[in-house]
């Protein structure tokens, strides 16, 4: 299948200050660009080892979003992301993969047809080039981009140190929803959902759940003052 490359302008349209700060020059694709210009999109992420609960919480979520037309977007990472996209395919709706390996690599091996599926019926998007060397910190870069590309992130559950938190950080820093599902909020061993509930996340439950759709594909203000604890 053929790979091209947009400058993220060609892609997103006119990118402004903030959003340009942490934004890949080049983005490599594979699939349907036009999910790019389709209604809301919102990013799913979460822990690799994921929990039986939080597999279950990625699956209904991204069904819900597809029932309400919107595209899922993940990382095609083990756990939470890969469940994100299967519910999205077998439920018939769209889904964007923002992967941290070029094009033509697969991590983890196991998702190699997930991936070529997505490459070929949706959406496949790497902002390393052919070549480039697969390494830890390609993830946290490529979550930013998830970030960017998104009107909403939901992290779903996550560690302290889990690479699901650039993204969510990423989201708050350029105004984009922030959404962490009430289970992860109100664990007490978790400090990282206070803080970002502090800066504007919010708390999505089955209760919250309409009012989490009322809210999109509108984004919220670009924040241009203040810190956040990146």
């Amino acid at each position: 299948m053929s790979h091209r490359s947009f400058s993220l302008q060609d892609l997103l349209g006119p990118l402004n200050e903030v959003e340009l700060k942490h934004a890949p020059k080049t983005l490599f694709t594979a699939g349907d660009t036009s999910l790019l210009d389709e209604g809301a999109r919102v990013s799913i992420v979460g822990s690799r080892k994921a929990s039986p609960e939080g597999i279950r919480r990625a699956s209904k979520l991204a069904s819900a979003l597809v029932k309400n037309n919107m595209v899922v977007v993940s990382g095609l990472a083990e756990g939470i992301d890969t469940a994100s996209h299967t519910s999205a395919i077998k439920d018939k709706g769209r889904t964007i993969a923002v992967i941290g390996t070029p094009l033509g690599q697969v991590y983890p091996k196991q998702n190699a047809a997930l991936q070529e599926l997505i490459a070929r019926d949706h959406l496949l998007i790497s902002q390393f080039p052919a070549g480039y060397p697969v390494q830890r910190k390609n993830f946290p870069l490529r979550n930013r981009t998830m970030a960017l590309i998104s009107d909403a992130t939901v992290i779903i559950e996550a560690g302290e140190t889990s690479g699901s938190l650039s993204q969510g950080w990423e989201a708050l820093r350029l105004g984009r929803h922030l959404y962490i599902t009430k289970s992860i909020a109100e664990n007490p061993s978790l400090n990282w959902p206070e803080e970002m509930l502090g800066y504007g996340a919010k708390i999505l439950s089955d209760d919250t759940l309409e009012e989490f759709f009322d809210f999109l594909p509108l984004r919220s203000p670009v924040r241009l003052n203040g810190e956040l604890p990146f």
